[in-house]
């Protein structure tokens, strides 16, 4: 174990560091969007929209990131649509963590009491007023735990992302050994580099899931 490379690999790290957080935070965000957006229409019952979404969360949980990447960078091309691998990578990250979150909020969503929405109905809200004031908060609340775990596991997965060449942590450190064949120092950084995304992530989530809790149940 050589401590001189492992300093000498840091700025290289560095930048897949930064290159992992940026994917994932956009991943994440625009998971999120669409788990929410398709679980309300699934929750709703919106008719051919709902079982759009059905066929959108079964093909996608069913399929491998890595098969999805493949099918965006080598198909999609073939009928004339190209990507360059970053837009690919967060594409197929939001495919994939779409149909994960909308799991999520889909479970939160069915312990809403029904007497609430029925209340909701009574005093004359439509659905969109119900999805906005009873529906998505309490949702949100219970499907805390569901889209904390969702998160770590899209970050994790954007290791994948090196079959496509893009510059993140674990093609930087496949590069590496590559290149100069000192398998323990990159791969020890490599394992440093996503402790210090995921250890403060997992922290963070913890206790935002309490104040959710609390803030929404009161305890």
């Amino acid at each position: 174990m050589s401590w001189e490379i492992i300093q000498q690999s840091l700025p290289m790290f560095e930048q897949g560091l930064i290159a992992t957080l940026w994917l994932s935070a956009v991943g994440i965000v625009g998971s999120l969007i669409v788990g929410v957006i398709v679980s309300l229409v699934q929750f709703f019952r919106v008719p051919v929209l709902r079982q759009a979404c059905t066929v959108y969360v079964e093909i996608s949980r069913n399929t491998p990131l890595l098969i999805q990447l493949f099918f965006l960078y080598y198909a999609f091309p073939v009928i004339g649509l190209k990507m360059n691998a970053v837009t690919c990578g967060i594409v197929g990250l939001i495919f994939l963590g779409g149909s994960y979150m909308a799991e999520g909020f889909t479970g939160g969503f069915a312990g809403v009491s029904k007497g609430q929405l029925e209340t909701g109905k009574a005093i004359g809200m439509n659905q969109w007023q119900l999805a906005r004031y009873v529906v998505f908060p309490q949702g949100f609340a219970l499907s805390m735990p569901a889209l904390a775990a969702n998160m770590i596991f899209l970050i994790k997965e954007t290791s994948i992302f090196s079959v496509i060449a893009i510059p993140e942590l674990t093609n930087t450190a496949l590069d590496l050994i590559g290149l100069y064949y000192r398998s323990n120092e990159y791969l020890l950084v490599l394992v440093i580099g996503y402790a210090i995304i995921l250890i403060p992530l997992i922290l963070v989530l913890n206790w935002l899931e309490r104040r959710v809790r609390y803030g929404t149940f009161g305890d």
